[in-house]
């Protein structure tokens, strides 16, 4: 009797041990590592995601930036497909071109380095040229420190960056909340959430910068690359690359990827342009603003990697790297001229001066919310 009535708790525990919730495996949230010290002195961390079937994204804490992007190519065979540096020292100098960060408050340019909101004129700091170019020379924020809270569910994993920029940072009116979430999913989709609010009406349009090679970051070119995307406009710039304000045809033009096309197949057309390359904002086909639709479709047939672009924005600017030098990046990988390209998904440049185009004004009351997906793939 005794080990009968033995087994009987025996079992009734193991039974109720069975009921709990039990954590999926894949449920382990991102740890910090160091990833330097900035030079005045401010530790940075780094946070790797990882995906059972191998897949890994790494972010960190300056700017909210993707560092790496380990992908399979059809062979099963991972290669980090994005641009970076081995620690916070080199996204701090002049090698960098805003690799993988999160570009704002403003992202891409503002004509003159100014703008109007309520009948008062905000004067910004030039740096690129005339105009201003993803936010600012010192306290953009890509270059500030975020605040990371990791997190994980039953197949998903990633980190929620939150910062807030003091109204007057870098000249622009009211103090912005912004988050920036980067999610890992089982499918190899890197999600990345904006959300922000502000206290005064302010410009706000968000995006990431990173640079592409499906190769693997290093490699030597992406003219051979085959790019879709899904856009009938372009917004037309000037001498210093500020739309003209017309939504002009992609047909019969350098810049019409409707049907699949390798990037090299035209460039050399624009090389005497302004913007060297490579460097517009396409405006995207879409259904309605804030649905998450494909916008681009990045195929290298050599690795059979595929990026796919989704995105809940009316625009992408695509570059092409026209203005890589060479700098050494991770690994001592050398990034040459072309040999990466960026896919920003955002509202338009210079919208916040231009009426006709999407607005980009973000008011007390408003919540700023987008969402870009990076989903890789595979070609036999």
């Amino acid at each position: 009797m005794f080990l009968r009535s033995l087994l009987v708790q025996l079992i009734a525990v193991a039974g109720f041990v069975m009921s709990l919730p039990q954590q999926s495996a894949h449920a382990t949230a991102p740890t910090a590592e160091p990833f330097g010290m900035t030079a005045d002195g401010q530790p940075v961390e780094i946070y790797t995601l990882q995906s059972p079937n191998g897949t890994v994204a790494k972010v960190m804490t300056r700017g909210a930036t993707l560092v790496e992007m380990h992908v399979p190519d059809r062979d099963g065979k991972l290669a980090d497909v994005v641009f970076g540096f081995d620690d916070v020292t080199g996204y701090e100098s002049e090698r960098n071109q805003y690799f993988g960060c999160t570009a704002g408050r403003v992202a891409n340019r503002i004509a003159n380095a100014k703008f109007e909101i309520d009948g008062t004129t905000y004067q910004l700091e030039a740096n690129d040229g005339p105009n201003q170019l993803h936010g600012g020379k010192t306290r953009s924020l890509d270059k500030v420190i975020w605040k990371a809270e990791p997190f994980a569910t039953d197949n998903t994993r990633g980190v929620k960056f939150t910062y807030t920029s003091p109204d007057g940072e870098e000249n622009y009116p009211g103090a912005l909340a912004c988050e920036v979430t980067y999610t890992l999913d089982d499918n190899s989709e890197l999600r990345i959430d904006y959300l922000a609010t502000t206290d005064k009406p302010t410009p706000v349009n968000l995006t990431n910068h990173a640079y592409f090679n499906l190769s693997g970051a290093g490699s030597p070119t992406i003219l051979d690359h085959v790019l879709t995307l899904h856009a009938s406009r372009y917004t037309p710039v000037n001498e210093t690359l500020i739309p003209t304000g017309e939504l002009a045809t992609v047909e019969g033009t350098p810049l019409d990827f409707r049907m699949a096309t390798r990037i090299g197949d035209r460039v050399e057309q624009l090389d005497a342009a302004p913007t060297k390359g490579y460097d517009h904002n396409l405006v995207l086909d879409k259904p309605s603003e804030g649905e998450l639709t494909t916008a681009a479709e990045l195929h290298d047939p050599v690795s059979g990697r595929v990026l796919t672009v989704r995105t809940t924005e009316p625009g992408v600017q695509f570059y092409g790297g026209n203005f890589l030098f060479g700098q050494q990046g991770k690994d001592g990988t050398t990034y040459a001229h072309r040999s990466g390209c960026c896919l920003e998904t955002q509202h338009f440049p210079d919208s916040v001066n231009q009426p006709t185009f999407p607005n980009v004004v973000l008011r007390p009351g408003q919540q700023y919310k987008q969402t870009c997906v990076y989903a890789f793939s595979v070609k036999k």
